[in-house]
């Protein structure tokens, strides 16, 4: 029995299984097993964190595991064997274990890069579920500090998707705990000269209007230097007073990517070729936020986001399949760009193409409702109750956006 072992259960280990199961169903093929490897048999819905009642964010997927036949293994991989076509991995209670396979897809995701940075303990993220659910208690516990300054401010770092995302959605949380009389004051640092300079002229209006209609400050062409329990100090010298500091600032790919041989971006993305197989290496495919995948034949790659994340599994999971039952691959191509940015109670903004041109037609309700959709529909699995359907979902010709 031939092998595929899939590390990772987030967005392109979830379609990696899928379009693995997918390929080996349309063959009517039996010979091949999928195995998924990861600490919990659950899809972290990773792009809703910034919003409340981040305990809710998991959808389960064991029983959609069982519906196409993939097996789940609870553990952590530590160690990878290219040589023996191993992974070592941790179950829980620290007992290790190996898995071997014939082919590996790297699915394993990104992490935020905190930098070393005196203070940086004091910073809660919204990286991941656990620690998105730290800062929500934190925010819940601030109704039960004394009123100051400092408990009604929350420095955002970081202007980046994230961070907006984050920013924008703040006031009506803070209002909601801590009461219509209070007004919180929300401030986003960012080393960009302008507002949103990384999303781009296009999409910049959208932003400014939405900041200054929910009072978000931006302090731009600077970054925060050091953290402590009472707040920042900028590299400019200037000093803030929070209770609440959130980083959202950079984000690399899992460090188990430097086990792999290839060559990596400054990311730590491992550079694949037109079939998401991790070049020069006969046996690992790489998809979702480790893998540096060109989209287009005009230079654009995919970006650290589920837009990417999906169909790169879908084609990851095709090809390992089809490489091992001698059929044709299929070439990763993902032209279409576009981006749907959250920007809390005044709406959202929704764009096409890498320039990130608004699109006319849609104005901010609009944007907003096909944002809450994607949050909230598009990006959740498949049911567990109907296989053909979920397996037809893993189809990697299924336009995404």
């Amino acid at each position: 029995m031939k092998q595929i072992l899939i590390i990772g259960a987030g967005f392109a280990g979830l379609w990696s299984a899928l379009g693995a199961a997918r390929q080996l169903d349309l063959h009517g093929r039996d010979d091949v097993a999928i195995t998924v490897l990861a600490p919990q048999a659950e899809l972290h819905v990773r792009p809703r964190f910034y919003e409340p009642e981040v305990h809710t964010m998991a959808a389960p997927l064991q029983a959609l595991f069982d519906a196409v036949n993939v097996r789940f293994v609870k553990g952590s991989a530590s160690h990878i064997d290219e040589k023996n076509r191993e992974v070592t991995y941790r179950a829980p209670g620290g007992i290790e274990s190996k898995l071997s396979y014939d082919r590996l897809i790297m699915a394993c995701g990104s992490l935020l890069n905190r930098p070393d940075m005196a203070g940086i303990e004091h910073a809660f993220d919204v990286d991941k579920i656990d620690s998105a659910s730290r800062l929500e208690e934190h925010l819940k516990s601030l109704a039960g500090r004394p009123d100051s300054p400092a408990r009604n401010t929350v420095v955002v770092a970081g202007g980046g998707f994230t961070g907006i995302e984050t920013a924008t959605e703040l006031p009506s949380r803070l209002h909601k705990i801590l009461g219509d009389r209070v007004k919180p004051r929300v401030i986003v640092v960012d080393r960009g000269r302008t507002i949103g300079a990384a999303l781009g002229d296009g999409i910049r209006p959208a932003i400014e209007q939405a900041s200054a209609h929910l009072g978000i400050e931006w302090i731009c062409g600077a970054t925060v230097a050091s953290v402590d329990d009472g707040g920042v100090m900028l590299d400019n010298g200037q000093r803030i007073d929070a209770s609440t500091v959130i980083w959202t600032v950079g984000f690399k790919a899992n460090p188990l990517t430097e086990q792999i041989s290839g060559e990596r971006d400054r990311q730590g993305r491992l550079h694949v070729d037109g079939n998401l197989k991790v070049i020069g290496n006969d046996a690992v495919y790489a998809a979702g936020d480790v893998a540096y995948a060109a989209c287009d034949e005009v230079g654009n790659h995919a970006v650290m986001s589920c837009q990417h994340a999906i169909p790169l599994g879908r084609y990851a999971g095709n090809n390992a399949a089809a490489e091992l039952i001698g059929v044709a691959p299929m070439t990763y191509s993902q032209p279409k760009y576009v981006t749907c940015l959250d920007l809390g109670a005044w709406g959202a903004v929704y764009t096409e193409g890498w320039e990130r041109t608004v699109s006319p037609p849609t104005d901010k309700a609009e944007a907003k409702v096909l944002k809450h959709q994607i949050n909230s529909i598009w990006i959740y699995p498949p049911a567990a109750d109907d296989r053909a359907a979920a397996l037809a979902a893993a189809d990697p010709l299924i336009p995404v956006a």
